[in-house]
């Protein structure tokens, strides 16, 4: 019995096509049709095709199947045009992108209607995906975060498998001409802005063709999109009020967003310390001083006060440097009471007066020119809670990209990888939402910091930052991963960093056993393995 045609099927695949090898456009047609739930209509736009034999194709399926409608355009109007031909034809409560040349994995659609049937307000749905190449080879899996709506305006990291409600669809529009490259990120930016409810699908359900001329085989192949995109970008941070400016980033399909920190700001950097020096960059030195330093050299807004909560044995002297340097700025806090990392950030936070507070280790150094304007403006938006920067060893490789909650450990992925590495996915290069931030360098409201208790002072030296990032999750906040606030940072030169059992079963008790993380599956947590091959393996008794 052939499959009957619905007046509202559930899904609308929309799939504009020209000029695709007709072998892969068959294939393409077959991985619908091979779909185990089969509430669908798949309506191909033919873009005015130069090969006769591509309408001719998708005309058969379709007097094979009635789900399968042909609207042949009488001129090439490109993708834009082509896809809203698709959305205008379109009867399904849903619109799933399907591009000419990939593939639905055979429970595409029924993974999709799961999520959707868990939750009726759901407006987009994504999955991961892979590549496949011409013998049907997959590779490239992209285990991708849940719903990170800043790692968007870094990159269309969604993309496939993108399901979008029909009726939002047509409510901004549908696809706009002039984002040619970078249409469904920019659909994508405009549909979220006012979705209700965004879902992330986590299983690989669509391949993604790898083939000549594919930006799926490279990101350069496309050199168009890139304007199309810093544009579409630009105009949604316009459109819901960040003031920032969009540019390209470290690789072609990555953006930098740089945010405007209002000048009428306050800034209290909270910097905890004991006075000490140690040999850096083959020189000894005073390292809160060189801390304070570089972090005044490298900002250029003008309400930032320093706080310096110090050991009553700090030598005057380092007390001296730090004042000829902050000047009217420092505020110094003296502690004389036994070595609490937490406690000493409460006290010193007690001592501030901007209504934006930087914890800052006293082994830091800044080295990004606005690390602070990046690290503190994105808490102007009113859900985030709690931003984290981007830290590297002394020789340059990554020491901090975000925390990640998983396999009943709290790990920092990405450890080791260089400094003009990507990562995998464009991780180390784009902003991101994340799990939880380091405290060596982070940033967070005032209002906020005492509506969660601060630092919790029963963790005096380890997992007090992941305590106080499970915090602010816990009062519905977003955390912040920024990559463009760049420090180093000389871990354990204060203190010899040793953790203990108690402290971790501290984290454990109060918050639960982690087993996956939501922004940074464990397939992509992963460090240098290049560099670990070289380290010595008692580095790795340190969390």
């Amino acid at each position: 019995m052939s499959p009957r045609r619905s007046a509202t099927p559930r899904f609308s695949i929309v799939t504009p096509v020209y000029d695709p090898p007709i072998d892969v456009l068959k294939e393409c047609i077959e991985s619908v049709l091979a779909q185990d739930f089969q509430d669908w209509e798949l309506i191909m736009v033919d873009d005015f095709s130069t090969q006769a034999a591509v309408p001719t194709v998708i005309g058969h399926y379709a007097q094979q199947d009635p789900r399968i409608t042909l609207i042949e355009r009488d001129v090439n109007g490109h993708i834009v045009a082509a896809s809203n031909d698709g959305v205008d034809a379109a009867r399904g409560e849903f619109i799933a992108l399907l591009d000419h040349d990939d593939l639905l994995v055979p429970h595409a659609l029924s993974r999709v209607v799961e999520a959707i049937d868990r939750h009726d307000d759901v407006d987009y749905l994504y999955t991961d995906e892979d590549k496949v190449t011409a013998d049907g080879t997959t590779y490239g899996a992209f285990a991708k975060p849940d719903w990170s709506p800043e790692r968007l305006r870094g990159q269309m990291y969604t993309s496939h498998l993108s399901v979008l409600r029909t009726s939002l669809v047509r409510e901004v529009g549908g696809f706009r001409e002039g984002f040619e490259g970078s249409q469904d990120h920019d659909l994508v930016l405009r549909v979220t802005e006012r979705a209700r409810r965004v879902v992330h699908v986590p299983e690989v359900l669509y391949h993604w063709r790898a083939v000549e001329g594919s930006t799926a085989v490279d990101i350069e192949a496309k050199p168009y999109a890139e304007t199309a995109g810093i544009r579409a970008v630009q105009e949604h941070l316009d459109r819901v009020g960040i003031d920032a400016e969009a540019g390209p980033g470290a690789e072609p399909g990555r953006y930098v967003v740089r945010r405007r920190l209002a000048p009428e700001r306050t800034v209290s950097v909270v910097i905890p310390t004991a006075g000490q020096s140690a040999l850096v960059r083959g020189r000894r030195a005073v390292l809160v001083v060189e801390a304070v330093r570089s972090l005044l050299e490298r900002t250029d807004h003008d309400r930032v006060e320093v706080v310096v909560v110090h050991d009553t044995p700090t030598p005057p002297a380092v007390l001296d440097e730090l004042r000829a340097i902050a000047r009217e700025r420092l505020v110094l806090v003296p502690f004389d009471r036994p070595f609490n990392f937490s406690e000493k950030v409460n006290v010193g936070v007690c001592h501030a007066s901007g209504d934006r507070l930087v914890f800052l280790n006293d082994d830091i150094e800044a080295i990004s020119q606005g690390w602070l304007e990046q690290l503190v403006a994105p808490l102007d938006e009113p859900d985030v809670g709690l931003t984290g920067a981007k830290l590297y060893f002394g020789d340059q490789t990554v020491q901090h990209a975000g925390h990640a909650y998983y396999n009943a450990g709290y790990h920092h992925p990405f450890k080791f990888w260089t400094r003009d590495e990507v990562g995998p996915f464009g991780e180390l290069v784009v902003n991101r939402e994340v799990t939880g931030v380091t405290a060596a360098c982070a940033a967070m409201r005032r209002d906020t910091f005492f509506a969660i208790g601060g630092f919790s002072e029963t963790l005096p030296g380890n997992f007090n930052d992941v305590d106080l990032c499970y915090k602010v999750r816990a009062a519905g906040l977003r955390t912040l991963f920024i990559a463009t606030s760049e420090l180093h940072h000389y871990e354990s030169q204060t203190r010899e960093a040793r953790v203990q059992e108690w402290e971790r079963l501290a984290v454990v008790s109060r918050w639960g056993v982690p087993d996956e993380d939501a922004f940074t599956p464990r397939a992509v947590a992963m460090p240098n393995l290049r560099r670990i091959q070289q380290l010595p393996d008692e580095l790795f008794s340190q969390p």
